[in-house]
């Protein structure tokens, strides 16, 4: 059974909020979106680009406490030709990263490996969005 997408959900603001990929390429694979279906950072408002990169930052933060990774991928891809899944809504991917973490398996096997599955992740993730948002 398929999570629900309020499952998914860590974090909400007023203009965004912070979701699980469906498909994480790794353990955290977060994806911070404004809540109005916007296709482009131009079309987006001052607003919602403030919104996006605080939750963006809160996000780099919950992942470097709940996971310590060596490094994390943070990118917007716009456009199907750019890897967009979702083309006509925005959104950023925070991907944690570790040193050897190849893609191996999905080349090879064309499969991922998780050690983590989703409702684990959120259960860690949320209370730290929860306390980062009222320190803020």
């Amino acid at each position: 059974d398929a999570p629900q997408r309020q499952d998914l959900i860590v974090a909400r603001g007023r203009l965004s909020f912070v979701i699980l990929n469906l498909y994480p390429y790794n353990n955290g694979h977060l994806m911070v979106a404004p809540m109005r279906h916007v296709a482009t950072l131009a079309a987006s408002t001052e607003d919602e680009r403030a919104e996006l990169m605080w939750f963006t930052r809160h996000a780099e933060m919950a992942l470097t406490e709940a996971y310590q990774p060596q490094g994390i991928n943070v990118g917007i891809n716009l456009g199907r030709p750019a890897g967009a899944g979702v083309v006509d809504h925005l959104h950023i991917h925070l991907v944690p990263r570790w040193n050897g973490d190849t893609s191996f398996m999905s080349i090879v096997g064309n499969t991922r490996v998780l050690p983590e599955d989703l409702a684990q992740t959120a259960a860690r993730l949320r209370p730290i969005f929860e306390r980062l948002s009222k320190d803020a």
